[in-house]
This record gives structure tokens, sequence and C-alpha cells, in this order.
């Protein structure tokens, strides 16, 4: 469609999908010059194969490329297969370990078997940087770092701050930014995406493609996920992330969990069915007393667990939280988690620690007390009784924390 016959108003409606959850555009007015060109962007966003496993915190980017796609537009999945051997710098206060090219190739595998439980395969082109990087020799590599100076690397913070701390920073860790930069003019892209700690790199791709003749990208920044625990970003290493290859019934009961002043973050950054009208009339007549809370959260997670295991494992999953949480509906239709225990069994205490619903045998103590603690829907406050082998029942904690044992011997 020429630029001339493009409605203002689906550019106006593309800035506000495009907009919505987003950190910062650079610039908004060149984005809105790209998109009445009436012809699809080249929309990049790279992926160093770092760590396989993805999580919500990853898909704030991948979800965002997908709206991306809705608008018609070409989304570039960059695997950062010859960057993965540098290692980014990004965030880190020592020299990243090079991966090893069976790393990457393992983990770039993995990535692509995860990454279209959200993007359209068939309007995905997955790029690797070595397709270029491959070709450079060491005159090619020399004048990319002309581009430069030392100075203007240790503007960026990470590298700031390690410098002030006297500590080593290599200088292939300099290479980083200009090759993730020269990315953009291999591409040709018209848009960069990337987290709020990679800003310095992208604003290098656009000063490389002004350099080598070509309209400078748009930067789109997305913010970094908070977990779980509404405070600290979503990370593996602090156990307050929901992994996309969860169970559906784990990630329906871990988004349940979140407070309610982050169930709106979270519907921002990673629902697609609510709309960005629909999010406000809703948090208006939660606010309002018109409606629970618990009803917008349980279909956030519905929504999530459809995404990534389909609508029918998405049901079951609710039927189990309804179950196990409210009393409604079947519980056998949460998933059996086997526990090994002694060959003589454990008291409640032991066994809820065992299972993985209670972090020590005094906290069960203590929430068995507060009759805190149901087996099959009933409390439970026999803190004496033996349970054997062979025993299988829905355990639950409080309201949110539950699973369906059975026991076993090693």
């Amino acid at each position: 469609m020429p630029a001339s016959e493009i409605a203002v108003s689906d550019i106006a409606h593309a800035l506000d999908l495009i907009a919505r959850g987003s950190e910062e555009i650079l610039k908004p007015e060149e984005l809105q010059a790209r998109l009445a060109l009436g012809r699809p962007l080249r929309v990049k966003a790279g992926f160093d194969p770092t760590a396989p496993d993805l999580h919500l915190g990853h898909t704030v980017l991948l979800n965002k490329m997908r709206q991306f796609q809705d608008l018609g537009h070409q989304v570039i999945f960059l695997i950062g297969d010859f960057t993965g051997m540098i290692g980014d710098p990004t965030g880190k206060s020592a020299t990243r370990k090079p991966l090893t090219r069976e790393d990457v190739e393992a983990n770039a595998r993995t990535y692509a078997e995860q990454v279209f439980k959200v993007l359209d395969r068939a309007r995905t082109e997955v790029r690797f940087n070595s397709e270029w990087f491959g070709q450079m020799g060491a005159a090619d590599m020399i004048r990319l770092a002309a581009q430069h100076t030392v100075a203007r690397m240790l503007e960026r913070d990470d590298f700031a701050k390690r410098y002030a701390a006297q500590q080593p920073i290599a200088i292939h860790e300099f290479l980083y930014p200009l090759v993730q930069g020269y990315d953009s003019v291999a591409l040709n892209a018209d848009v960069e995406l990337g987290g709020t700690d990679q800003k310095f790199n992208l604003l290098m791709g656009r000063g490389l493609q002004e350099h080598y003749g070509q309209p400078p990208q748009v930067v789109l920044t997305m913010p970094l996920l908070e977990g779980l625990d509404g405070v600290h970003k979503m990370s593996k290493s602090l156990g307050n992330y929901i992994g996309i290859n969860e169970p559906a019934i784990d990630i329906v009961t871990k988004a349940m969990k979140i407070g309610d002043a982050l169930m709106w973050r979270w519907i921002e950054l990673l629902s697609f069915e609510i709309g960005i009208g629909e999010a406000r009339r809703l948090r208006a007549e939660v606010e309002a007393g018109a409606l629970n809370p618990r009803d917008v959260k349980l279909r956030l997670a519905r929504e999530l667990a459809a995404r990534f295991h389909g609508a029918e494992a998405a049901e079951r999953a609710v039927a189990g939280w309804h179950a196990a949480v409210r009393g409604e509906g079947d519980l056998s239709s949460l998933p059996l988690q086997e526990v090994v225990v002694p060959a003589e069994g454990l008291r409640i205490a032991a066994l809820l620690v065992a299972a993985g619903l209670m972090p020590s045998n005094s906290e069960a103590h203590r929430k068995l007390r507060e009759r805190a603690v149901r087996i099959d829907g009933v409390v439970f406050e026999d803190a004496a009784r033996v349970f054997a082998p062979g025993f299988e029942g829905v355990l639950a904690v409080g309201k949110r924390t539950f699973a369906r044992v059975r026991l076993r011997t090693a």
C-alpha cells in the first residue's frame, strides 16, 4: 500500500501497540515515518545462546516481536553464535567465559525449539551473525574497531564501574558493542529491540548504520520483568521465575501467587488477549470493588498456560487449580508428583518438606498449628500421623501451595 493510502488511524494503532509496555523508543518520530513507508519493516532482536531454558522474563522481548509480526512486519531472530563466543559484558563485574562452538550450537537449537511458542515461525527470519563475521578478516575487524574510542566505551556504565574499581577489562569485551552494532548494518535493520540494559549496544547500531550510509535504526527498549516476588527481575538463580516449559499446572499455580499490583504489570508486558483499553477497564473495576482481582489473574494464568501448552492443557490446569484451592472439581485433574520416602514413612511436617511445599519442619509445624494444612480438601492437624509408601492424595498449605502426591520408596 503506498504511503499516501495508509490511514492515519492505522499508524496510530500500530504506534499504540508498539509502545505498549516499552521503556523507551528512540526516536518515535522516526518510527512513525518508517511505518508510513507502507512496507514491512525489518525488526531485529539479537539473542546470545547462553541460557537455553527460557522463562517469562525472556518472552517480554519475544512478545513485542510477535506484535510487530501481527502488524505485518518482518522479524529477524538473530542468534549471536559469533558474539556468544565473545561473551556479552553487559551487567557483568568480570570478564565472561566465552562459550565453545559446541555450546553455542547446542543452545541455539534449544532456543529455536522454544521461541516459536511465541513467534510465528512462517514470519520469522532466523539468522546467525557468524554468516558475516565468519567472512571478516583481521583488517576488517580493525576497521570496525576504529569507529569508536576507548573513552566512548568507558561511558558505558558497567565498563566505567569495573575501570573505577580497577577490575580487569579484556580488549575483546570492547569489541562486543561494535559487533552487535554491526549486526544491524549487515541486516539493514529498521528497528532493533532489546532490554533496557542493552541501550548502549543498540545505540551503537544506529551510529554504525549512519557510518555505513544506512538510515539509523529505531531503538526500542523493553523493561526487565519483575519475578514472582514483585521486587527483583525474573531470574532462575533467584527462583522467582516461571519457565515456559514448566507444566501447565505449575504455570497457573505460580501465576496465581503474584501480587495484585504486579498482575497489571504482567498483563501489560505478557498478555496478547487483554488489550490496552480492556486492561484499563478491568483495573478500574477492580479498584472500584466491582471485580475480584483473582478472576483477572486467573484469566492471565490461563492465557499463559495455553500459549505454551495449548488450550486443552490450560483448561485442565485451571480445573486443577479450582479443585485444590477452591474445592471445586475433581482433584484427580492435578498432575501426580511422586515423592520418595523411607520405608517407615514420614510424618506430615517432613512430608510437606519432602514434597517441596514447606521450607522446613518448623515452618510446617507452624502451619499445622494455624490449621492451614489440608489433605484432600480437609483440614489436617495430626502432627504424629505417619504416611507410608503407597499413600496418594492432595497436600495443600494455605490457598496457594499444593501438590497431588504419591509416596514411594527409593
